[in-house]
Parts: C-alpha cells; structure tokens; sequence
C-alpha cells in the first residue's frame, strides 16, 4: 500500500563553543612538502615451484646475469628448469618530512611475470631509483623476506623496512626567503585563503612577515628578516595559528560503490518535485505548537516546501530518507537527479 509522510521542517542552530579551533597546520601543507617514489625492478627467490619458470625469458635473462657476476656457468645452462624464481616490480615511498642516510622504509612487491604465488620468496638485494627512469643515480637497496598481506592475491607482498636509504632526502621548504602554504583541496577557497593570509599578517605583520593569498589554495609567506637565518620558529608559530569559523563550500561527495553520501557547509534546494520509485514525502514548515501528525495523499511524489517558502536543505531530506529507511542507492540517485535539475545548490563530487 502506497504511503506519504507529512514530515515538519525545523531548522536548527548548532553552536559548539568547547570544540577545539582549527590550526592552520590543520588543512594546509608547505610547498615541498610531500612524498616521494622509489622504484626497482628485482628477483624474488625461494618459491616451491610458484615462481615464472625458465621458460620466462625476462625473468631468466636478469637470473642469469646475477649469477655470471659470480662465474657460476653451470649453473646458469641450467636455467630452463627454474621456477622458484620470480620477476617482480618494486615501490617504496619516501616521506613527505624527508629520510637520511640509513633510514628503512616499506617496499611493497608485485608479480609482473608468469608466477602463481610469491609466497615464501624472498627479494634479492635490489637497487631503488626516482621516478625519472633516465637517472642511474641508487637511492636505496631493497631486500628481505615477503609478507603476504591479502592472502587472496598471493601476487602481491610486502616487505617491511625492506628498503635501506643510501642517500639523505631533505625537503626544501624556503625558497629566496619565503615558502608557500598550500591548502588542501576539501579547505580550498578564496574564503579559506584569504583568512589565512589575514590571521598571518595579524599576528606576525609587526616582525615584517607578510603573507598574500595569491589563488583559492596557495597562500605566500615573505619571511621577516630577523627569521630568514632559521625559519623554523617562524614556520612553527604560523602552522600552530588558530582558524576562525570559515564558511565552508556547499559540497556533497557520492561513493556509488560504498553507499557513501557526504556532504558539507549549507546545501539548499529549491522548490522541487521527485517522482522515485513510488515514495512519497512532503516537508513542510511545522506549525507552532501542532506536532507533526503522518498525513496520508494519493499523488505519488516527493514535495519539498510546497507553499514556496523559499526552499529546504539537504540535511532535511536526509533526515527523512533515513526516518524511512530508504537504501543507500535511491538516496544517491534522488541526490543526483536533484543536482542535475539544477534543484541541489551545492558542488557534486563523484568518487
């Protein structure tokens, strides 16, 4: 049997005074600031007969090579009998706050061959280069025993601080006496940057600090001249700067293949009808002091502010849906029919 719900619209004022501010350390990071990856191309050893085979030229041909280097001729005519060998690839990222010389740093494993499982095996000493495939220049030497971590893809492993750094890797923050805030995208605005910029020249002008939006996600920062020698006070204070409230961007993010639906800042929709799959909602401004009373009607559709009353928010009809018990795909799809009508005043994002 078919049924509508009359369901009062409130709108409500949230005020948290005893939340903690957020820091500008909170939703930006410095330009130069970020992570980088190592790259190999090694053996894995000691697999029961899961590896390529000697019949897998590019993993035999590298077999063959290591094992010249140490004069083992026969053994190397006896390649085409191999399978306990595997070629493989090899990631390993560096982090965003740099490594030294000596540091260990994860390497994860990935079967690029013939192999059924690289279960067991074991990487070979391995050299690890940047990203730039023409540069000869050996970041790390990986190796070590291999984890398998899913166990329903036995071609991929890793190893944990498998690789050891051979060089320093410093990140340069400072540049000609400034660096640059940049700020992470789901924060990123004209509001956000500008804000910014002004609690920065407010609490540090008087030092000779200046700080300039300069786009919705870059923020740049002159350093004072008595902080150019060591910045790293200066940078300290304006990462540890509290943010005022910012008005946040009308944004909803969908995840069609976990059900997701998120949304932030002031989503409004306007005067709208939906027609899906039969479900019929009316929100409406709650008469003072009358409860809302569930209201059957025979027309099949989703009113929202039937007397024009300027429009609802999303939180209303999500609130609803989820009184209903609606599932997750129908209230993904009314969110982007209502997005495409041009009903839904926020930026949509699909993930």
């Amino acid at each position: 049997m078919h049924k509508t719900y009359l369901i009062p619209l409130l709108i409500a004022l949230l005020w948290n005074n005893s939340a903690a501010a957020t820091k500008i350390a909170d939703i930006t990071r410095i330009d130069g600031q970020r992570t980088n990856t190592l790259t190999g191309l090694g053996l894995v050893f000691g697999l029961k007969g899961t590896g390529d085979g000697g019949e897998f030229q590019p993993a035999i041909a590298p077999l063959a090579q290591m094992l010249g280097h140490f004069n083992d001729s026969s053994t190397v005519q006896q390649l085409n009998k191999v399978g306990n060998v595997a070629l493989v690839s090899l990631t390993a990222t560096v982090s965003a706050n740099g490594v030294r010389d000596g540091d260990k740093i994860d390497v994860y494993v990935s079967s690029i061959g013939k192999a059924q499982s690289l279960k067991g095996g074991r990487l070979f000493v391995t050299p690890m280069r940047g990203p730039d495939p023409n540069a000869k220049e050996v970041f790390a030497l990986a190796s070590g025993p291999l984890t398998i971590e899913d166990t329903s893809n036995p071609l991929v492993g890793k190893i944990p601080g498998g690789a050891t750094m051979e060089q320093t890797l410093r990140t340069d923050l400072v540049n000609n006496g400034r660096f640059i805030l940049i700020i992470e995208d789901p924060s990123a605005s004209w509001a956000t940057a500008s804000t910014i910029a002004k609690v920065i020249n407010d609490a540090e002008g008087d030092l000779g600090a200046q700080a300039v939006a300069v786009d919705p996600k870059n923020v740049v920062i002159l350093l004072p001249a008595i902080e150019k020698d060591r910045p790293d006070s200066f940078i300290a204070r304006i990462q540890a700067l509290p943010l005022p409230d910012i008005s946040m961007e009308a944004r909803v993010t969908i995840n069609e293949k976990t059900g997701s639906l998120i949304f932030t800042g002031d989503v409004d929709i306007s005067p709208v009808v939906i027609i899906h799959k039969g479900l019929t909602i009316t929100v409406a401004p709650q008469q003072p002091g009358r409860p809302p009373i569930p209201t059957p009607v025979t027309k099949e559709a989703i009113a929202l502010d039937p007397q024009n009353m300027g429009g609802a928010k999303l939180q209303d009809l999500v609130n609803t849906l989820d009184q209903l018990k609606v599932p997750a795909e129908d209230r993904i799809e009314i969110v982007k029919q209502l997005h495409k009508t041009g009903k839904l005043h926020a930026k949509l994002v699909l993930e």
